[in-house]
């Protein structure tokens, strides 16, 4: 329960965040083409805050977290004087209404940049992406591709980090092959080419990269605990953090692996379990329980400590401002092209509509995020931040994109688009955006039962 609602709680601030960013974009252009804002509102329905400003303007934050608007003078829905045609968004000139409309979603691109340049000069530990396992019979075995290599490239595309290789690899779902370059054991770069043969990103994978056929390297797990399970078999024996098991029914075990399978082989049994606490040895009767996700395993609710990572795998980064900037820049931008990539490939079907996420997976990351630290949560603001403004400029007529292309009409021929059109265009639009939403959530209800 608590999980959810930190997940909740982070959802609503990031997209607060970010539909405050686009619709300031909208509003502050606007402004400097003075156009008169009636309302400024982060969210929709029933207002939970309103103030109104010098300017006559309404501030509202409202009670559904879900978007936004910015609501100016139009003399098609509002009773204007002749006075107030300056003042009015549809007496403005094509130029500068193309620019309020396009501000929203580039202003969220540009907040891209100043987030990731902020991580950049905050500073990040970053684990190098090393090979653990590889797994038998998978697109990756037989490639030359072996545990304790480091991807250093995916394509002509440097990685630095397992988040690089992940959307490089991202956007060779599809293709026939996958060219990765390694640093092998004895820090020699070799190329590596993997057959892809029909491969493409399945979110029924628990990882893109298992989904491939490897792993990354974590340290081993230690024999010591870290977490127990509220009401859990470890918790009602007495098992605490910081026990170290020793052996179980007499049997002594070389890593984590092995005690994880012997208990699995015991479903609803009881065990003894010998352990080390604070130099005593102690034995507990544990009667094991059920594995949630699978039933037929012996399950105790335990999770243990793992060995430090090797020094030689971290990488501390920090940089001073106009190296951030730079950072900023260059991830920003390659955010926006693989977006664009991912998208295309939606379109074609070389990615499945079950990558589709909604609210519920955003809700997820962004809990996620948050307790892994601000750097992580900040990352994946900016990366949200690109795929909403990306996707507000599809030419879909709902959204930004689609007065952009009535806009790039009128431009073209000299006169507005009717609006008996622009109602049909509307209705298509929302009942689109519908389709993709619904199947976005839908996506996200199967993911989670």
């Amino acid at each position: 329960m608590m999980s959810i609602l930190n997940n909740l709680f982070y959802f609503i601030v990031a997209l607060s965040i970010l539909v405050a960013v686009h619709e300031w974009g909208h509003y502050f252009v606007a402004k400097l083409c003075k156009v008169k804002i009636l309302r400024f509102s982060i969210g929709f329905g029933k207002p939970l805050y309103k103030r109104t400003t010098s300017t006559g303007m309404e501030f509202v934050i409202a009670a559904i977290p879900l978007g936004g608007y910015v609501r100016m003078l139009d003399g098609r829905v509002d009773d204007i004087s002749e006075t107030e045609k300056a003042q009015a968004f549809n007496h403005k000139p094509i130029s500068q209404r193309f620019a309020i409309v396009a501000a929203g979603p580039l202003v969220n691109i540009v907040f891209a940049v100043l987030v990731l340049m902020s991580v950049g000069m905050i500073g990040q530990q970053t684990i190098k992406p090393v090979i653990g396992e590889l797994i038998p019979d998978s697109v990756a075995a037989g490639s030359g591709l072996a545990s304790g290599d480091q991807i250093i490239a995916v394509g002509d595309r440097q990685t630095f980090n397992w988040r690089d290789v992940g959307i490089e690899i991202a956007t060779f779902s599809g293709e026939d092959f996958l060219p990765l370059k390694v640093l092998d054991k004895n820090m020699r770069e070799q190329p590596v080419v993997i057959a892809l043969n029909g491969w493409k990103i399945d979110s029924d994978s628990s990882s893109l990269f298992s989904s491939l056929g490897f792993t990354p390297y974590r340290p081993a797990a230690t024999s010591t605990i870290a977490f127990v399970a509220d009401d859990s078999p470890a918790s009602r024996a007495g098992m605490a953090i910081n026990d170290e098991i020793l052996r179980i029914d007499g049997t002594s075990f070389e890593n984590w692996s092995q005690i994880v399978d012997f208990i699995e082989q015991r479903p609803l049994q009881k065990v003894d379990i010998e352990v080390s606490r604070e130099g005593q040895r102690l034995e507990l009767a544990v009667t094991t329980g059920q594995h949630p996700e699978k039933p037929d395993a012996g399950y105790l609710g335990v999770i243990p400590f793992q060995a430090p990572w090797p020094s030689e795998y971290i990488e501390n980064i920090k940089l001073g401002f106009v190296d951030a900037f730079v950072y900023g820049l260059s991830e920003t931008a390659r955010l926006v092209s693989v977006t664009v990539e991912m998208l295309g490939k939606l379109i074609t079907g070389d990615i499945s509509v079950k990558n589709l996420s909604g609210p519920i997976s955003i809700a997820q990351g962004a809990g996620t995020s948050a307790s892994a630290g601000l750097v992580t949560f900040l990352t994946f603001l900016a990366l949200i931040s690109v795929n909403l403004g990306i996707i507000n400029l599809l030419p879909l007529p709902i959204l930004d994109g689609g007065h952009l292309m009535y806009f790039t009409v009128e431009w073209l021929t000299g006169k507005p688009v009717s609006e008996a059109v622009q109602d049909i265009g509307f209705r298509v639009g929302g009942a689109l955006l519908f389709v993709v939403m619904a199947t976005a959530i839908f996506n996200d209800i199967l993911r989670n039962i």
